[in-house]
């Protein structure tokens, strides 16, 4: 075959390489169009969301009245309504947060929609925000027509929170109970607001009451299990092999079940784990993760050990808007072990003042003031803290909180004085709930403490601790060989640091400050 020949062969290839692959681009092309103007029918983009609107939006909901006279309505039809009702209201707040109605028609009739459109151009004039929520409704179905096309219900003392800027600063931070006549009409498959009007608002009683006697209790500064007083002193903990991932697929009960007896026999009685949001299942909680955490309190109730369970690890949102998911959450949680005698109490976040520089302090310390009457109000049998991770933050809320929890990492000579002040500005128990030192000793920190050093620490600060009557939780039981880089940072010098504040070595092997483990 002559040069010029396979010249034209190979012209001929590219040509016919070139006009398949342009075909097949014109192809995709088109599909994807196709796959847009299709896209029209999906009422989750519509609402600027990537998931059905049921997963972002879950304020409490209780039917107190479903009793039609006329037509009989389905469980079905209710939920429907329910359900579109709550999209109604999630719309219109993303509408009042954006000041775009955008998502408004879809949810509101055209009669309804007029009064938004009129209050968001008010809010665009007078550079006005307002971001909300809703956080319970309780609603009773007044009527149902016959053709099935038009529901009235009353929502009574609807629970709302509102926070409202103007020119990008706050001006107002309140919570509202208002009740509302709704009117709903089915359009296009769909229940839309055509009247809500609010009305009087009647006193109703809370449909959770609390127990007569609660489990643990607080008197004159003093913590009580019945009618015994109770002094802490405990442990966080996390298994060895399993650090911050305590009830993932790793998970050994019998692994737990020694630790557990390594941490009574050193003359402890309380332990605190940690419960994470995502991990846990956020707004739909998983069930192995509830029976998980089960047989670990079961485990501890068997030994004698206290609980503190942190709740809410590694999440870090905050936004009015994503206060019913977490309320959902801390729902099921709370509610499932509300009656468990190894809890000793819930500690809402980890220190959650960390966040005040990225997310805004009003912001963390409003979710944490509404986190509070949730879980009171789900399980009045424990108490409640917040983990700060200073002793300058402790007094935060300081009035809505059973425990004041704080860290201490600082240098042990300052202790005493400030924990001395901080005495004298409370009249709650005070829970010294994180302190340690690592024997990261090493190529990363040369001048670091020795394991000596830590157990000269450790000795040091138990005598403090006992001569002030301190409860105290020590960090940690273990070295571990593995920290998560969100925890401690990508540097090696921070990992290694956070790799050695245990009592017991990575071989296993008990290090010199174990004999300091408790007073």
């Amino acid at each position: 075959m002559t040069k010029s020949l396979k010249n034209k062969n190979l012209y001929r290839t590219l040509i016919i390489a070139s006009f398949i692959a342009l075909n097949i681009g014109i192809l995709f092309g088109i599909s994807q169009v196709l796959l847009y103007l299709n896209t029209g029918a999906d009422r989750s983009s519509i609402l600027h969301l990537s998931v059905q609107n049921e997963e972002v939006y879950l304020p409490k909901v209780i039917w107190q009245d479903t009793t039609n006279p006329g037509r009989p309505i389905t469980r079905h039809t209710l939920e429907m309504i329910q359900s579109d009702y709550l999209k109604a209201w999630y719309v219109r707040n993303v509408a009042y947060m954006s000041n775009d109605p955008y998502g408004i028609d879809d949810f509101y009739t055209e009669s309804a929609r007029e009064n938004i459109y009129k209050t968001i151009a008010s809010h665009v004039s007078a550079n006005i925000q307002v971001s909300a929520t809703t956080l319970c409704h309780h609603l009773s179905l007044d009527f149902y027509s016959e053709d099935g096309q038009l529901a009235v219900f009353t929502d009574v003392n609807t629970k709302q929170y509102q926070r409202v800027y103007k020119d990008n600063v706050l001006e107002l931070e309140h919570q509202i109970e208002a009740s509302y006549k709704v009117v709903v009409l089915l359009e296009d498959g769909f229940w839309k607001v055509r009247h809500m009007v609010k009305e009087l608002n009647p006193v109703i009683k809370d449909t959770i009451s609390p127990y007569e006697t609660p489990l643990i209790t607080v008197k004159q500064n003093k913590i009580y299990i019945g009618e015994n007083l109770f002094k802490m002193k405990g442990i966080n903990y996390y298994p060895q092999q399993t650090p911050w991932d305590m009830f993932g697929d790793a998970f050994d009960i019998d692994i737990i079940s020694e630790d557990f007896t390594i941490i009574k026999e050193a003359g402890l009685n309380t332990i605190r784990v940690f419960v994470q949001y995502e991990d846990f299942g956020k707004a739909k909680v998983k069930s192995e993760k509830i029976e998980k955490l089960q047989q670990v309190l079961d485990l501890a109730e068997v030994r004698g050990l206290k609980v503190i369970v942190t709740l809410f690890d590694f999440y870090g949102n905050y936004d009015v808007l994503d206060w019913t998911m977490t309320h959902r959450h801390a729902e099921q949680i709370v509610s499932y072990f509300k009656e468990h005698r190894a809890i000793l109490a819930w500690d809402i976040k980890n220190e959650p003042n960390l966040d005040f520089e990225n997310r805004g302090k009003i912001t963390v310390l409003a979710w944490l003031r509404e986190m509070i009457i949730q879980i009171k109000q789900y399980d009045p049998n424990h108490l409640v803290t917040i983990g700060w991770s200073d002793i300058e933050s402790a007094l935060l809320l300081e009035d809505q909180i059973d425990l004041v929890s704080f860290h201490y990492y600082q240098g042990l000579e300052s202790f005493e004085e400030k924990y001395g002040s901080l005495i004298t500005k409370t009249n709650k128990p005070i829970i010294l709930q994180e302190f340690g030192l690592s024997s990261n000793q090493g190529l990363w920190n040369p001048f670091g403490a020795s394991e000596e050093s830590q157990a000269i620490y450790y000795e040091n600060f138990q005598q403090i601790l006992k001569k002030n009557d301190v409860h105290y939780l020590t960090w940690t039981l273990y070295d571990f060989e593995n920290v998560p880089t969100e925890v401690s940072g990508s540097m090696p010098w921070q990992k290694d640091k956070q790799k050695y504040f245990g009592f017991i070595g990575i071989n296993g092997n008990r290090k010199k400050a174990f004999k300091f483990i408790s007073e």
